[in-house]
């Protein structure tokens, strides 16, 4: 049988969760207040703008279509070979 700890989030080290965390499938309700199970500090994950650890939200990928010279990259292929 494998050897399991309980963890009491209310004892001080975990903070609790912030609005931006609400849907996420990490959140874990203790005595009525809601912790992540898996950080410490959820409102430092979202300062940059993104929680990588959030199962409720994917970042935006943008694609930007550049326009290059094709007499330029003829060139630049030409002095590969």
């Amino acid at each position: 049988m494998a050897n399991q700890t309980t963890v009491n989030y209310g004892d001080g080290r975990f903070q609790p969760v912030i609005d931006k965390c609400e849907g996420c499938g990490r959140i874990v309700e203790q005595e009525s207040v809601k912790y992540c199970k898996s950080y410490l500090y959820p409102g430092s994950k979202w300062k940059l703008g993104f929680c990588n650890f959030a199962t409720h939200a994917k970042p935006e990928i943008n694609v930007i279509k550049v326009r290059i010279n094709p007499l330029k990259a003829a060139k630049r292929a030409s002095k590969r070979k």
